[in-house]
């Protein structure tokens, strides 16, 4: 049994962990406890709740209505990782900027960024948007439609990032790409850039955007990016979305090609 002695030499060392990494501890209450605790209570999946949520509070056919229905849904219920108003007002602006009219998504997760993303695309564009996960792209699905765009704008594949780009050239006739956003599973990162290097589908200008970078990390893609002489590039510092006092970066990315 530990004496009482011994537990308080130990208290200040508590307390200073404690203070120190307080939002990683309510980043996890928020992310994993109270989803754990939901899905028992509801029997319904986190991205589900979001869904109903963003049904019974945003306008259909209005893209921003439905952008504030998620951001306060995970401001103030439930914790979902998006990228969020902040980083997502960069995104926008980079959008505006390029005006890319072939765009790659990689990791739709419940259709946060590709409604973002689709409502700052010029007219004539189409995005191809990814998601590996059949329950989470059927919602995906039904968000894209809510907010108005038709297949023509958006089309949806449910098949994994490194499955689907070798076939993006032969099966769904894409040249170049202009405009690429990652926000998928980070150790997908570096191996889908070099996919898509040798794809053959950047081209001078091609712009790929990378959410997540520093937290929760991508270091190999940091370092791929770092070596290969591709790319001018940097790093957006920002806060993680929905979340305080804990660091994140986007990478922009805008590929040169070979020197």
């Amino acid at each position: 049994m530990v004496s009482p002695a011994i537990a308080l030499a130990f208290l200040p060392l508590l307390l200073t962990l404690l203070i120190r990494y307080r939002y990683y501890f309510v980043l996890f209450y928020r992310a994993v406890l109270v989803r754990i605790w939901k899905d028992c209570v509801t029997g319904l999946s986190r991205e589900e709740r979001v869904f109903q949520y963003v049904l019974t509070h945003a306008t259909p056919g209005d893209p921003d209505s439905i952008l504030d229905a998620f951001d306060d849904w995970c401001s103030k219920v439930e914790y979902i990782s998006n990228i969020g108003p902040k980083k997502g007002k960069i995104l926008d602006r980079l959008l505006m900027e390029q005006s890319p009219l072939t765009v790659l998504e990689l990791g739709a997760h419940c259709g946060y960024s590709t409604v973002r993303i689709a409502r700052a695309l010029p007219l004539g564009a189409r995005l191809y948007s990814l998601e590996m996960d059949q329950r989470n792209a059927a919602i995906t699905e039904k968000v894209i439609r809510l907010a108005g765009f038709d297949d023509d704008t958006v089309e949806l594949i449910v098949d994994p990032s490194d499955e689907v780009i070798p076939r993006l050239r032969s099966e769904y006739g894409l040249e170049r790409l202009d405009f690429v956003f990652m926000d998928h599973w980070k150790k997908c990162y570096a191996p889908d850039l070099q996919m898509l290097e040798g794809s053959g589908l950047l081209g001078k200008g091609t712009m790929i955007v990378a959410d997540n970078v520093l937290f929760p990390g991508a270091p190999k893609f940091l370092r791929h990016i770092r070596k290969s002489g591709l790319y001018k590039w940097k790093v957006h510092r920002a806060t993680l979305e929905y979340s305080k006092g804990i660091r994140d970066g986007m990478a922009e990315l805008v590929y040169e090609g070979i020197k």
